[in-house]
């Protein structure tokens, strides 16, 4: 399809990727730095199905240069075909595209990685931290883990997002971004431990940019003893 997509598109071919090609359908400025792009699929949704947290890779012209940027779907619809991607707009290629992308416009897909397990057994507890880029992603989890109650450690603030979550269930921490995530993990590292002690079977869901998630990982990890299966870190952006 398209454009060469160097080493990496490469890869993704090895690893037996699917690509699609998506149109948009209609946009809208959720806040001035969050804006909800519209689509039809390309066939997607009826070749993959449809699971929680579900992700594609985007690929987008850099100054004459691939890049691809991973997106969670929001509200997926497989008989019409039709779904939503959330940008978290900053600088960048990416976020260029999303805030000139208007009905017609189209734009090369590739699906390859993505998946859902759900922890066994059920959560007693579902401990989260995420910033805007990961939110649709986090109201993804929250709502296939139905009922688990819920404690969201959320970098920046949720106003005039569309957090999704039962204010009932799920609590939110708002952290401010400072020292390029370093009080984020300070205050996780506070007080993520008394929590995992409060239920028989937490759950540790880690999204945010790639060198924050890897500090809370290795925290987790190695420090908590919290067991592989009972977690999942994912960084879902690099700090420039």
């Amino acid at each position: 399809m398209g454009q060469g997509r160097g080493w990496e598109g490469a890869v993704l071919r090895l690893l037996r990727a699917k690509d699609f090609e998506f149109t948009v359908t209609g946009a809208e400025d959720v806040t001035a730095d969050y804006r909800r792009v519209h689509f039809t699929d390309g066939g997607l949704l009826a070749a993959t199905g449809v699971h929680p947290t579900m992700w594609v890779r985007l690929w987008f012209d850099n100054a004459g240069r691939p890049h691809q940027r991973a997106y969670t779907l929001v509200d997926p619809d497989p008989g019409a075909g039709t779904f939503s991607l959330e940008f978290a707009l900053h600088e960048g290629c990416a976020s260029d595209w999303a805030r000139a992308a208007e009905p017609g416009d189209t734009i090369e897909a590739t699906v390859q990685g993505t998946g859902f397990e759900e922890p066994r057994p059920a959560p007693s507890h579902v401990l989260v931290v995420g910033d805007p880029a990961s939110l649709p992603a986090i109201n993804s989890l929250l709502d296939a883990l139905g009922s688990v109650p819920a404690t969201v450690w959320f970098e920046g603030t949720l106003d005039g997002l569309p957090w999704r979550a039962d204010p009932e269930r799920h609590e939110v921490r708002e952290v401010p971004r400072r020292g390029a995530g370093a009080a984020l993990v300070e205050r996780v590292r506070a007080d993520l431990p008394e929590l995992l002690r409060a239920g028989p079977d937490p759950y540790v869901w880690i999204a945010c940019d790639t060198a924050t998630t890897r500090a809370l990982s290795a925290f987790v990890r190695k420090e908590l003893g919290v067991p592989k299966q009972r977690m999942h870190a994912l960084g879902y952006w690099r700090a420039s």
